[in-house]
């Protein structure tokens, strides 16, 4: 079953039951991802290694001003 069919089937069971409709697929992709990468960010800075990414240049920029 495609993740398409699965979501289908779920808006179709909430609304029998009178539930709330569960948010479509992919709907969230970019914010999951976001998070994951802060949490990894995060982790590397609380084991000792430095951060990269946004944090670091931010970190940067900050620093040679």
């Amino acid at each position: 079953m495609s993740s398409i069919q699965d979501h289908l089937l779920d808006t179709h069971r909430a609304r029998w039951l009178g539930e709330a409709e569960p948010p479509a697929p992919g709907n969230h992709d970019r914010r999951v991802l976001r998070e994951m990468r802060e949490l990894r960010e995060f982790r590397a800075v609380l084991a000792g290694r430095p951060a990269r990414g946004p944090v670091r240049r931010a970190l940067d920029r900050w620093r040679h001003a």
